[in-house]
C-alpha cells in the first residue's frame, strides 16, 4: 500500500540447538561400575563363574582401550548372563542389571510403542536415571559393610537426588552421578577371577638339542 511503512521480510526462527550427545565413556561407566559392585555381592560367595567374569573383564579391557562400542557389547552379554536362572537372585536394585532375552512377541504388547518417539525416549531415560540413583544408594550401603571407603560420595548421591526432583535427568543430575561412578570404579576392587578362568601356562619348550619326536 502506498505510503505504508516498509516491513522487514519475515524469516523463520532459528531452530533450537540439539542437545549435546552423551559422552560414550560416561555411558559405559554408568553400567560398568554398578556391575563391578554387583559381582562383589555376598551371594556369589567369591565363587564366580567364568561365564560372568568373562564378559565383565572384556568390558573392562575395552573400556580401558577406549573401545566403547565393544565395551557396551560385553556389558550386554553380562546383562543376559545375569538373567540366567542358574544364578542366585540378586537383591534390588542390582537385579535390574539383568536383561532376559524375551520370547518373540508382536509390537502391540508393549504400550510404550504407542508413544511418540521423543516421549518414549524421555520415559526410558527417566527410568534409567531412577535406576542409577537407586544403584548409587545401594552401592554406598554395600560399601559400609565391606570396608570400602565411599562415604565421601554421599554428597554426590544427595546432589543427584535433589537435581532429579528439581529438573529430572538433566546435567545437574548426571554430573554428580558420573563423579560417583568414576570413584566407585577406582576404589572398588574387581571380582576375583576363578583359577579355571585363567589361561593355562604355555608348555615348557623342549630342551635344546632334544629329539622332537
Amino acid at each position: 500500500m502506498p505510503g505504508a511503512p516498509n516491513r522487514p521480510p519475515e524469516v523463520d526462527a532459528a531452530p533450537a540447538p540439539a542437545p549435546p550427545k552423551d559422552d560414550p565413556g560416561r555411558a559405559v561407566l554408568r553400567r560398568l561400575a554398578p556391575a563391578r559392585v554387583a559381582l562383589q555381592l555376598d551371594l556369589w560367595k567369591k565363587n564366580l563363574s567364568p561365564d560372568l567374569t568373562g564378559p565383565f573383564l572384556r568390558a573392562e579391557t575395552k573400556y580401558s582401550e577406549g573401545d566403547y562400542p565393544n565395551a557396551i557389547t560385553a556389558l550386554d552379554q553380562l546383562s543376559v548372563r545375569f538373567a540366567e536362572p542358574r544364578w542366585p537372585t540378586m537383591p534390588s536394585p542390582f537385579r535390574e542389571l539383568r536383561v532376559a532375552i524375551p520370547a518373540p512377541m508382536p509390537p502391540s504388547w508393549n504400550p510404550d510403542n504407542a508413544l511418540a518417539p521423543p516421549d518414549r525416549e524421555a520415559k526410558q531415560l527417566r527410568h534409567f536415571a531412577e535406576l542409577q540413583l537407586a544403584l548409587a544408594r545401594a552401592t554406598l550401603d554395600w560399601a559400609r559393610t565391606h570396608s570400602v571407603a565411599l562415604d565421601d560420595l554421599q554428597g554426590d548421591v544427595d546432589a543427584a537426588a535433589s537435581a532429579f526432583v528439581a529438573e529430572g535427568p538433566g546435567p545437574s543430575f548426571w554430573t554428580p552421578i558420573d563423579r560417583l561412578w568414576t570413584a566407585v570404579h577406582e576404589r572398588v576392587p574387581g571380582p576375583t577371577v576363578p583359577a579355571t578362568a585363567r589361561p593355562a601356562a604355555a608348555p615348557a619348550q623342549a630342551e635344546a638339542g632334544a629329539d622332537p619326536a
